[in-house]
């Protein structure tokens, strides 16, 4: 079927149940950042292939919402499909609610498996209030039936302690705790990277991530992983079983959960979705934040020492890779994309890295300043000439996650706009003046943000991205609950806690500046002069130079230029015992003092 012949299908869907509107996001069942192409529904609805989107369907109109990052794309996409794109950047464009609400009566349809319990009720109450209601069913699986793929069977991996740092009875017994603590005997975790850090497994199943697809009940005297058994080989069976987590099948999940008659049960109202919320039956549901967000936030001893060898590792591949590109490179016809294909299999030769953490954003010149750049073979810019280079990475590998973003000039040196070095110093300042925060115990990341802006600020500069987002360790790229951006998130930053650490500069069609190294927050000692508090400072994680030839040195302090110096002897004193001879006079030409 082509997308009318889709949308036609789905309106006979919608005409059999009373339905005036169908909501398709695009979603999955577990608030996956990346998501099993099984659970496209929204591209398949619209033709639409952009990863951020919603579709709404009325017997006689389909619109998509996206954000501008994608008008272009859209447009292309839903030519000729009668799909009308929903500018929902601009600030004339209503919301779903709103234009529901203005243009139709009766019932709204959505799949409740693709909202997350707040995110449902938010609809409900938003479609309420203008006289409409809410009904939950799935009305895109009767209909695509031809070539949908499968749920993802790759096999369960056993995660091994010398890597996790801490066993799965630990961890069972401290969300037992958490438990207790909140009265309810039971937690319904859907969100696949939880599941695999709290019983330390890991999967191939979705990219850039490496988690399997799954559910888990934890009660105070059992732990039930839902999961298909062809996902299980031998050895993962043998793990569970070891581990006294019991096992059915995935979809299993909902008549569990309708089983249960008496207790309290415990769901994350952000990543557990509507249809397990709505199959829980006892009178006392309690939806609030999971636990695990916070536990495995905080990084253990061995995670920690874990992230420092992956990131050495990384900083190997890294220095390869710009001595290529440097060296080597543009002796042939280079894109973005090939750029990109390169740094992974730099990254390849290590023999812990699995895959990259997320899709690389290599953007040369103009396109560097879209900040979610993707390249593709259809528009990516061939590398030749001066200019600009963005590029923002990363890696996974059995002892970490890896996230970097380093600008360069690529080209003649006489030819650097001295526009550019001037952004490049105030990012870099920024950047800086982050990493060296000392901050009490109890301090939100909105209020160290500042920091990373105040340069720019000063001149009327400013960037709408978050400076700080946290990271998993060999789990998703991006993590919560604590983060660093001008939004008042409540979640305090913790010990152990990963961030990156990113401010930018964008100018359009000129070029995109960003600065990006990942820090773990550690204990600050202070001196006799403190008033007692607990401090927390950061470390740096990421070591790869930075290019010392878009620095204006003119607007640099002393203290600043010191810290380079500092950062980049680190860098050469870790990392050039790694590489060969001709690789580490690279690097020290690299890393020679300001």
């Amino acid at each position: 079927m082509n997308v009318k012949e889709r949308l036609s299908a789905l309106r006979r869907q919608m005409q059999e149940l009373g339905l005036s509107a169908y909501i398709v996001p695009g979603t999955d069942p577990h608030a996956s950042e990346y998501m099993a192409p099984h659970w496209a529904e929204m591209s398949w609805i619209t033709g639409f292939l952009g990863e951020t989107g919603t579709a709404v369907i009325t017997h006689d109109q389909a619109f998509l919402w996206t954000d501008s990052r994608y008008y272009l794309q859209a447009e292309i996409e839903l030519k000729g499909s009668t799909v009308v794109l929903m500018r929902e950047s601009d600030v004339d464009c209503p919301t779903i609610s709103q234009w529901l609400t203005s243009h139709i009566q009766g019932m709204v349809g959505v799949n409740p498996e693709m909202y997350s319990i707040r995110g449902y009720a938010s609809l409900k109450e938003e479609l309420a209030d203008g006289g409409l209601g809410l009904h939950s069913c799935d009305l895109i699986r009767p209909i695509w039936t031809e070539n949908r793929p499968d749920i993802p069977m790759n096999l369960l991996l056993p995660y091994e302690e010398k890597y996790a740092g801490e066993s799965v009875a630990c961890k069972l017994q401290r969300v037992r705790q958490a438990l207790q603590d909140n009265r309810a005997t039971a937690l319904v975790v859907a969100e696949l990277d939880e599941i695999g850090w709290l019983l330390n497994v890991r999967g191939t199943d979705v990219d850039y991530t490496p988690c399997v697809i799954a559910y888990c009940v934890v009660e105070m005297n059992r732990c039930t992983l839902f999961i298909y058994a062809r996902k299980l080989d031998d050895a993962a069976r043998q793990y569970l079983q070891s581990m006294q987590i019991e096992v059915r099948e995935y979809e299993d999940v909902f008549a569990y959960l309708r089983g249960i008659k008496e207790g309290t049960v415990l769901m994350d109202g952000n990543r557990v979705n509507e249809a397990l919320y709505e199959a829980v039956q006892v009178g006392r549901k309690v939806v609030t934040p999971s636990p695990v967000q916070v536990m495995m936030s905080c990084k253990n001893e061995v995670e920690i020492a874990g992230e420092y060898e992956a990131h050495r590792e990384d900083a190997v591949a890294l220095v390869r890779f710009f001595k290529w590109l440097e060296q080597e490179a543009l002796a042939t016809p280079q894109t973005e994309i090939t750029l990109a294909q390169k740094l992974s299999q730099f990254r390849a030769m290590s023999p812990h890295y699995t895959e990259d953490s997320f899709c690389t954003i290599a953007g040369w010149r103009g396109n560097g300043a879209i900040v979610h750049y993707h390249a593709t073979p259809e528009n990516c810019a061939k590398i030749e000439g001066n200019g600009v280079l963005l590029l923002d990475s990363g890696g996974q590998y059995l002892e970490g996650t890896t996230d970097i973003t380093r600008t360069i000039w690529v080209g003649d040196e006489k030819a650097i706009d001295p526009n550019a070095k001037h952004d490049f110093t105030l990012v870099l300042k920024g950047h800086i003046a982050l990493s060296k925060a000392r901050f009490p115990k109890g301090t939100r990341g909105n209020q160290l943000d500042v920091l990373a802006h105040q340069f720019m600020w000063q001149e009327g500069v400013h960037y709408a991205h978050g400076t700080g987002h946290g990271v998993g360790h060999y789990m998703g790229c991006h993590e919560g609950p604590a983060n660093i951006r001008t939004d008042n998130n409540p979640n305090p930053i913790r010990l152990g806690n990963i961030f990156s650490d990113e401010p930018g500069i964008y100018r359009a069609n000129e070029y995109g500046i960003r600065t990006e190294n990942l820090v773990v927050t550690v204990p600050c000692p202070m001196g006799e002069r403190s008033t007692g508090e607990t401090y927390y400072q950061f470390d740096i994680l990421t070591l790869c130079f930075y290019d010392t030839r878009l620095m204006e040195r003119s607007m640099m302090t002393d203290e600043e230029i010191r810290w380079i110096n500092a950062y980049h002897q680190r860098v050469y004193d870790e990392i050039a015992p790694r590489l060969n001879e001709e690789e580490q006079n690279y690097l020290k030409h690299k890393c020679q003092a300001l």
